[in-house]
């Protein structure tokens, strides 16, 4: 599970438009580009997501 989340995490954070056209791009009226807000969220939680992954390996290992 943390290697899925580490993973996803880094697919937010360094690839935001492969992660738009996956998930929301269908969404979008004229399915060109995702918008500011969109890519800054998404990179947020890419981060959260690759925090928490790390801190259950480290857990996992650690502990």
């Amino acid at each position: 599970m943390s290697v899925i989340l580490i993973i996803g995490g880094l697919l937010m954070i360094f690839k935001t438009s492969v992660f738009w056209k996956i998930t929301e791009r269908w969404t979008s009226k004229d399915g060109t580009e995702p918008s500011d807000l969109y890519i800054w969220n998404t990179r947020f939680g890419g981060i959260m997501c690759t925090l928490v992954g790390c801190a259950n390996l480290f857990i996992y290992f650690i502990l």
